[in-house]
């Protein structure tokens, strides 16, 4: 059955899903091409005590696949596509594009990427093409129709897997080229493009498209209108990049087998990530924890919540994680003993459809020889195969969570406008950081029990959360700012904080005061001046609260209220943090950075006020996520206890991880310990 159009066929989560065997997916990345036959051989048992079901091929294989141009070598891969199955294990079939092999490097190495300093990369790692350069489109193209028309009804294939994150960025003449094209399509005219840069200012006004180039090195500041577009240019280009493969793979691929690629954290990839939601069939992400310990669990629930949001709260799938790997400067971290299920179970309690890990067997050599793996460089008699084996049992019961949603009340604002335009240079402190405030406000919800989305601010539907949170809006349109407004109007609780609103989606400045004028009367506040704070600098605040770098003169519009107030300094009596009664609902305003308890405090208030509570009663340190099934007749809690210590929650069900029934008194989690409780509604059969 090919990919049509009848409305009757299976969604691509179900299908794969039924390719599983009705199962959760388990596994990860293997790579039978660095190894031997006895090897395979333990393989094949090892995956079965593991429970894999699931294992991603071919991501850096396309030297073997494709050894010269135009010819192919499938031999290799049809006999371990064929053993995999043998042995019931699906595949999710790779292209191998972000490698390219070393005889593309010489035959086309104006394909290969260059930086905004000038200069040319070369051959010897991975990632190194221009996704601008033709010869490279063609060269993807090409490999993606090869791999489909072998392998698109292969009985090993559940799903396809795009790429492997789409990350270069490339500054040579081919992006130059395509950048200009792209200009046209945006802006149409060179006046248009011309007003929208502001290039009065230091005399760059272009007289032909010819004279605009990327964002290369300059002398100092680079047109900040200009890195905006540049940015948005090359998101959708790598866009485009992935459609002709998916497309390509979708001529020759049954319906149902889901086509993603795998998109990952911010500072990593310069995307805009809801758009490729919009275009996967499964949103599929890589995820590292850039901290140990609780903070580690933390960025697993913000990265699981941010892929589950870019598919518009979908099922997603978790295609990476490391068996033992927490990123921090400088070093790469063990996980603590236990994290593996932890974490595995945090991702699918947040609506993953199953957990894969890079990679099956750790590398003997290359540039990843030390990324951590399922099987280690000890073998499976290690502490790391051992918890591998237990968390694939454990995901092998979870099958009938399948399908299955989360719903969250609260969500943290997320727009890669905002990121590019505040990731810019010459802004009034260096200290602004558009994701670390991100995280900042998700953490402050997941410190309080709430499970969060991500929404975008041109989301229609804002309303279906009662309280929102904008922790960086600094780029904002005059639509966004009106769909705020009438969100508080309508009855939401809204917190935005400092330096919001201050630009519009052309990188102007808004005059007569920021933020954008709908959201100024939703928060009744007019903000007049900016005056960030010195690095050491902490501003105290009437309530008791501290502020720290940044500080901004505010203006209140009636009845807008001080919550709290500046106590020293220039701004001495004036407004810090305000409230507004504003239609049904309130807007909040921070003019400050808020110290972390000062912002758990607001936080504690904000969910109070709009009504918003954790899935379940549960003692601090235990984490309650909960997905719903589509008719709404059942629920699955997930606890996961973070503490050194047992913790009791009262919370009765059937918990799929003990296969037993925990009465209405509830149950004790011991240290590290987790449990899923399966709990019909009320009233249902």
């Amino acid at each position: 059955m090919k990919r049509g159009k009848d409305s009757t066929a299976e969604s691509p989560v179900t299908g794969l899903v039924r390719r599983l065997g009705g199962r959760l997916a388990f596994g990860g990345d293997y790579n039978p091409e660095q190894w031997d036959e006895a090897v395979w051989k333990e393989d094949d048992l090892l995956m079965r005590w593991a429970h894999v079901n699931l294992v991603t091929v071919g991501v850096f294989s396309w030297a073997l696949l494709e050894p010269e141009e135009g010819r192919y070598d499938f031999g290799w891969l049809d006999a371990h596509l064929d053993r995999l199955h043998a042995g019931g294990v699906a595949v999710d079939l790779a292209t191998p594009t972000a490698s390219p092999p070393p005889w593309f490097t010489l035959a086309h190495p104006d394909a290969m990427p260059v930086t905004a300093e000038g200069v040319r990369l070369t051959h010897g790692s991975r990632d190194t093409y221009c996704l601008a350069a033709p010869a490279y489109r063609q060269a993807c193209v090409r490999i993606a129709t090869a791999l489909a028309q072998r392998y698109g009804d292969h009985p090993a294939v559940a799903m396809w897997h795009v790429h492997n994150e789409y990350a270069t960025v490339c500054h040579c003449d081919h992006a130059a080229a395509a950048f200009r094209v792209w200009l046209r399509a945006r802006h149409g005219t060179l006046d248009a493009l011309n007003d929208a840069w502001g290039t009065a200012f230091w005399s760059q006004r272009y007289g032909s498209w010819e004279q605009i180039e990327p964002p290369r090195a300059t002398q100092w500041h680079r047109n900040p209108a200009l890195a905006l577009d540049y940015r948005r240019f090359w998101s959708d280009l790598a866009l485009d990049a992935y459609r002709e493969q998916r497309d390509a793979i979708r001529a020759h691929t049954p319906a149902d087998r889901p086509v993603t690629t795998n998109l990952m954290l911010p500072g990593y990839q310069v995307l805009d990530l809801w758009a490729f939601g919009r275009e996967v069939d499964v949103v599929g992400i890589d995820h590292y924890p850039a901290a140990p310990g609780v903070d580690a669990a933390a960025d697993t629930a913000f990265g699981a919540d941010r892929a589950r949001s870019f598919g518009g709260g979908r099922p997603w799938l978790l295609i990476e994680q490391g068996a033992n790997t927490v990123y921090t400067e400088g070093r790469t971290l063990p996980k603590e003993p236990g994290d593996l299920l932890r974490h595995t179970l945090a991702h699918i309690a947040r609506g993953s459809e199953g957990a894969l890990f890079f990679q099956w067997r750790q590398s003997r050599a290359g540039a990843e020889i030390w990324h951590s793996a399922m099987v280690p460089h000890a073998g499976p008699d290690s502490r790391v195969f051992r918890e591998v084996t237990d968390a694939g049992a454990v995901v092998s019961r979870l099958g009938e969570l399948a399908g299955s949603v989360v719903r969250p009340r609260a969500a943290v604002l997320h727009d890669s406008d905002c990121w590019w335009a505040l990731d810019g240079q010459g802004l009034p402190s260096a200290a602004l950081d558009y994701h670390r405030e991100l995280r900042r406000a998700h953490r402050a919800l997941w410190d309080a029990g709430v499970t969060a989305d991500l929404a975008h601010p041109d989301d229609p539907d804002l309303g279906r959360y009662p309280l929102l949170v904008a922790p960086a809006l600094f780029l904002l349109s005059d639509a966004a700012a009106e769909r705020l407004r009438a969100y508080v109007h309508g009855g939401g609780t809204l917190l935005v904080q400092h330096f919001a609103g201050v630009v519009d989606e052309r990188h102007h400045a808004r005059l007569g005061g920021y933020p954008a004028e709908p959201l100024r009367v939703a928060l009744g506040v007019r903000v007049e001046e900016y005056r960030p704070l010195a690095a050491d600098a902490v501003a105290v605040l009437s309530d008791g609260s501290h502020g720290t770098e940044w500080s901004e003169l505010l203006r209140l519009t009636d009845p807008a209220e001080a919550v709290a107030r500046y106590t020293e300094g220039a701004l001495a009596g004036e407004p810090a943090l305000t409230r507004h009664a504003y239609g049904a609902g309130t807007a909040w305003y921070a003019s400050t950075r808020l110290d972390d308890p000062s912002y758990a405090a607001l936080t504690a208030r904000l969910l109070s006020e709009s009504g918003v509570r954790p899935e379940a009663p549960v003692p601090p340190g235990v984490e309650a996520v909960r997905r719903h099934s589509p008719a709404g007749d059942r629920s699955w809690l997930f606890l996961v206890n973070h503490t050194a210590a047992p913790a009791t929650v009262a919370a009765a069900g059937h918990d799929l991880l003990t296969a037993r029934t925990i009465p209405p008194a509830g149950l004790t989690l011991p240290p590290g310990g987790t449990a899923v409780l399966r709990q019909d509604a009320p009233g249902s059969s």
